[in-house]
């Protein structure tokens, strides 16, 4: 059974699509006139090693918002992106010292902390799925729940503490660049922005996905299986999470239980800024490409004009009630 659009669906959707064109191109404009006005402020901010810097900050940024896409997309949030990247951070930091430690190659030692993460992120991902379609609480509950779970779960592992003692391979993965401006963990990043774009946009994942937040009742009844969907999404996001939380530590060549803290914002800010509609089922990762370059970005001209960190979440939420209201107005205008 296949869902069958109306002319007036049609017409909408054709209209959303045209608003989040506009919206794209707005978005050029405004990351254009940022550069121009931190530059201004700060003639540091428009050179290359900063330009590498943002980008090293949007890597992470964009990762944890193609999760949040995902998930937004079918009328959920994910809370605990954030959380989930610092205790993947420090879930792979304490294997890779307790390996090397142990006399072992550190190439073969990485990989195992790759693992541990990725398999920290998996298993949060599937607790929020389990949570949310079969205990039947609301994504919200469901991942401020596991949100609290992984900061407490960091802060007991590494005492509040810096887990140092990262082989030199470590940084060296995270920090050479080439080209000036790109590190292997930032090509990485790019490989799979453009899997989202063509699983969102050419497959039937992409189609289930947008199917579900544009009306789950209706999902179900054209066959999709709701409920397996969403565990899938949310393991997707988890991993998401703890690639975020590997390259963070890359970055850094240790794992900080502060990692990744104010992440959920950053990433619902990436989303919401790039067009993704908080109701779901509208809204392009291209968008949220875009909405994760603006937002990496403020936060770096912001530390370089010298703004504290704590002013710095003011700005973010700031930006997501704009975005939202600009979201409103253009359903309303869909409408008309």
């Amino acid at each position: 059974m296949t869902l069958q659009s109306s002319p007036v669906r049609s017409g909408r959707n054709e209209r959303l699509k045209e608003f989040a064109t506009r919206q794209e191109t707005l978005l050029f404009a405004v990351f254009a006139l940022m550069v121009l006005v931190f530059s201004l402020v700060n003639p540091r901010y428009f050179s290359t090693a900063a330009f590498g810097n943002i980008l090293q900050d949007f890597g992470p940024v964009m990762l944890m918002a193609i999760g949040q896409t995902l998930v937004i997309l079918t009328g959920g949030i994910d809370l605990s992106v954030g959380a989930l990247l610092g205790l993947s951070g420090v879930s792979a930091a304490l294997a890779i010292r307790a390996t090397t430690s142990s006399g072992m190659d550190p190439a073969m030692s990485i990989g195992i902390g790759i693992v541990a993460a990725l398999a920290v992120g998996a298993f949060v991902g599937l607790v929020n799925g389990l949570l949310i379609t079969r205990v039947k609480l609301a994504p919200f509950i469901a991942t401020l729940a596991t949100m609290g779970a992984c900061m407490g779960t960091t802060l007991v592992i590494t005492g509040g503490v810096q887990i140092a003692g990262a082989p030199k391979e470590v940084v060296l993965i995270g920090n050479t660049r080439f080209l000036e401006i790109l590190t292997t963990p930032l090509v990485v990043v790019l490989v799979l922005l453009v899997i989202a774009w063509l699983s969102l946009s050419r497959t039937r994942f992409g189609r289930r996905t947008y199917a579900i937040g544009s009306n789950p009742f209706a999902a179900r009844v054209a066959g999709i299986n709701v409920n397996r969907h969403l565990m899938k999404v949310y393991v997707i996001a988890g991993l998401l999470a703890a690639v975020a939380g590997l390259f963070v530590y890359f970055r850094l060549g240790s794992g900080s239980p502060a990692s990744g803290r104010g992440g959920e914002l950053q990433s619902i800010a990436a989303a919401v800024i790039g067009g993704i509609s908080l109701v779901g089922g509208v809204g392009r990762v291209t968008g949220t490409a875009l909405g994760a370059l603006i937002t990496a970005s403020v936060l770096s001209g912001l530390i370089l004009i010298g703004i504290e960190p704590n002013a710095q979440q003011i700005v973010v939420g700031a930006l997501i009630a704009f975005a939202v209201a600009v979201q409103g107005i253009g359903r309303h205008n869909s409408r008309a």
